[in-house]
């Protein structure tokens, strides 16, 4: 899939609604642009329910504490 859109006089894009639709965006979402070279990823920011055990299974040691620093 390709799609293209225009940067508006105000600086504001619309997302194709085939995107949307493929992506399952919704109005109101909300999305964290990250600089990638010459270009930006565009993600949707997570509702905290899906966060939810995403650290399962991860390792409790050798990490550094406030204790461990100078």
């Amino acid at each position: 899939m390709q799609a293209t859109t225009t940067l508006s006089s105000k600086f504001q894009i619309s997302i194709p609604k085939e995107v949307r639709e493929e992506q399952h965006w919704e109005a109101g979402q909300q999305f964290v642009f990250i600089p990638k070279g010459k270009g930006v990823l565009v993600m949707p920011v997570p509702a905290l329910h899906e966060l939810a055990g995403i650290a399962k299974g991860a390792r409790n040691d050798g990490y550094r504490d406030r204790k461990d620093r100078y």
